[in-house]
């Protein structure tokens, strides 16, 4: 039975592409082998379900009998900086593996800026991975910001906020979005860790970016910026597709649980439509409220700049 309902999932997948020559394929296997596998007159062992789990990306525990299990995956850790390359391309297989196509939304409940648009060559992203860095790693020495060299991964944070801004997107933010960047330039630069210039530097980088959004949700149909001011945002990012959902619960600044188990997924895009409906669309909502809501990040970067006399 069960084997049964995961081979139409496979079939599902490949589409007309020959199922024996798939199963055999992944499981390097004879094809006689994969036909008496496909046939049900074999049946696959733990190894060789979960192996062709993970290469079609479908979830083991809807074949469960009980509704409070589900089986998730989870991202590599990241202690050291050397970490984050595999943090980064880990993350660009997730897309690889998901149907990005007009039908896919991205949904991010920001609780603080999306990771998505400090990955670049700024001050900003290089500031934003000296923090993330010494947070996760408890025997990081703190050392002046200047010193901090993280690896050259650019490519791939390219690569990765491109596939990013080419998906239909729907973001929720507040007023505590940027909170956490512009409290943690003041901690740096008040501990003597970061120096005035550079503070003021990604002050002025973190400003653009801003610019960047508000100019995006005025003239990207694809974006669409929600304010939300009634419920704790959690950095949950969730893909939606008819097909193929995932579902990705943050345990730490680089680090991911992912969730494909359909009923979890249905129920998360259920909660995301209501957050939504209880947010506000800056987007439609006019220019009143789309520059009410801007100025009060421009306003909080203001207020920092003044306190540290830039």
């Amino acid at each position: 039975m069960h084997q049964e309902l995961f081979l139409k999932q496979i079939r599902r997948k490949i589409g007309d592409k020959s199922l024996n020559d798939e199963i055999a394929n992944i499981l390097n296997i004879s094809y006689d082998a994969a036909h008496r596998r496909t046939s049900l007159k074999a049946k696959f062992s733990f190894e060789e379900a979960m192996e062709l789990a993970k290469y079609f990306q479908i979830s083991l525990d809807q074949f469960q009998a009980s509704d409070h299990q589900i089986v998730a995956r989870k991202t590599s850790a990241v202690t050291q900086t050397e970490d984050l390359e595999s943090f980064f391309r880990s993350n660009l297989k997730v897309f690889e593996n998901l149907p990005l196509n007009s039908e896919m939304t991205i949904y991010y409940s920001a609780k603080d800026i999306p990771f998505f648009y400090t990955l670049s060559d700024t001050l900003l992203s290089r500031f934003k991975i000296y923090v993330w860095m010494n947070l996760l790693n408890a025997k990081q020495v703190f050392i002046p910001f200047l010193k901090f060299s993280p690896p050259d991964f650019e490519w791939n944070t390219k690569e990765l906020r491109k596939i990013y801004e080419e998906q239909n997107v729907i973001e929720l933010w507040n007023d505590m979005t940027i909170s956490s960047v512009l409290q943690q330039i003041v901690y740096y630069y008040e501990t003597g860790l970061l120096k005035i210039i550079e503070a003021g530097i990604i002050l002025n980088e973190l400003k653009e970016l801003i610019e960047f959004i508000e100019q995006k949700t005025e003239n990207n149909p694809k974006f669409h910026l929600y304010e939300n001011e009634l419920m704790h945002l959690s950095n949950d990012i969730f893909f939606h597709h008819p097909q193929q959902s995932l579902f990705a619960i943050p345990v730490n600044m680089f680090g991911y649980i992912l969730i494909n188990d359909d009923k979890t997924c249905k129920e998360t895009q259920n909660y995301f439509e209501h957050q939504i409906q209880n947010s506000k669309s800056l987007n439609t909502s006019g220019n009143k409220d789309r520059k009410k809501f801007f100025n009060k990040m421009y306003e909080q970067i203001e207020t920092v700049n003044k306190r540290m006399n830039i």
